[in-house]
């Protein structure tokens, strides 16, 4: 019988996010599992790779970027609030090249950051609330608290897994 350390495992497979609420549970191993995917995947990822957009794809750097604005977005609006200037300057800036290089590792820190802060609301967040309904962007479509923060490690699981692809096929062309 093989032997797996806890390291080797994924997220959900190493227990409870101490202080998060049972049924918030997937949220948190899932935002924490897209941190420790982005870690492995950028590791020394040339910064020169980041916009780049093999068969018109979206860039990884685009997805790096939309990965911490949907979590940030998302959870904002789960707290029942509407997103500030900065977030919606924020939304605009994820389609955009920068005109100089950016270091892929000052991007995976953004979501870094946002998966911390995001963790933090979960462990306060009751589990009471999780049905409240909420409102999602300026359309004010119908949801709840528990649509939203499910939706924020949805959204940020399948943004990781086209990044994952993408920079394989970067990283080969790049050779």
């Amino acid at each position: 019988m093989e032997i797996v350390s806890p390291q080797d495992r994924e997220v959900w497979q190493r227990g409870p996010v101490e202080n998060v609420p049972p049924l918030l549970q997937p949220v948190a191993h899932a935002l924490l599992q897209v941190g420790e995917e982005l870690d492995r995947y950028m590791r020394d990822f040339p910064s020169e790779g980041l916009w780049v957009r093999p068969a018109g794809v979206a860039s990884l750097g685009f997805h790096i970027m939309h990965i911490a604005g949907v979590i940030d977005r998302l959870f904002t609006y789960a707290r029942g609030e509407s997103l500030s200037s900065k977030q919606l300057k924020e939304l605009a800036a994820e389609k955009e090249v920068p005109s100089e290089l950016v270091d892929p590792a000052e991007l995976v820190a953004i979501v870094h950051r946002r998966i911390e802060e995001s963790i933090d609301q979960l462990k306060n967040t009751l589990e009471s609330s999780l049905t409240q309904p909420r409102e999602l962007g300026r359309k004010k479509l119908p949801t709840t608290v528990i649509g939203l923060l499910f939706h924020a490690a949805e959204h940020a699981q399948r943004h990781l897994g086209q990044l994952l692809v993408t920079a394989r096929i970067v990283r080969v062309n790049q050779r």
